[in-house]
């Protein structure tokens, strides 16, 4: 008996931990336009549905955390989370530790957001956008941060259009 085939699955969300979430909604809701779909809400360990699964993947002695809901134009979900014990490390970019280490948001005009990122108080990790293939398509991209140490990028095109070509051989 063979194995069926995988399928590419849909992405649905992803959790961003922060220091501040108030302001962290109104980061992601004013300078990315995300939408926010459920209001910072706080959340308890006891016995209830919400607090059994959240021990459930916690571990007992978590106590508490603060969590919104938000969500991208093209509907994908994003989870603000605010820990009681929050920690923010002096430079957030340990790359080379296994995990999550950015997310990639698209704009075409990625200089347009990069300003907006560093005037609401984000910064650039690249001096200026990048361009995939230079002097032949228009694919720009930058690494910034966001003002909680989150390290997010923005492409100008496609993720498909950016690979689909061989953005490497060139």
């Amino acid at each position: 008996m063979t194995a069926p085939t995988p399928y590419p699955r849909t992405f649905s969300h992803i959790g961003i931990s922060v220091p501040d979430l108030e302001a962290a909604v109104k980061f992601y809701t004013e300078v990315l336009g995300w939408y926010l779909i459920m209001e910072p809400t706080e959340i308890i360990e006891d016995d209830s549905a919400i607090g059994e699964m959240c021990s459930d993947v916690f571990g007992a002695g978590w106590e508490k955390f603060r969590i919104a809901h938000l969500a991208t134009g093209d509907r994908i979900g994003v989870e603000l989370f605010e820990f009681k014990n929050q920690e923010n490390p002096e430079d957030n970019f340990e790359y080379w530790k296994t995990g999550i280490f950015h997310f990639c948001v698209q704009d075409p005009n990625v200089e347009e957001l990069a300003e907006r990122i560093v005037a609401a108080g984000g910064k650039k990790r690249m001096k200026a956008p990048r361009y995939y293939y230079p002097g032949e398509k228009p694919y720009r991209m930058i690494y910034m941060e966001d003002p909680f140490g989150n390290i997010l990028e923005i492409y100008s095109h496609s993720y498909e259009l950016n690979y689909s070509s061989g953005a490497y051989t060139g």
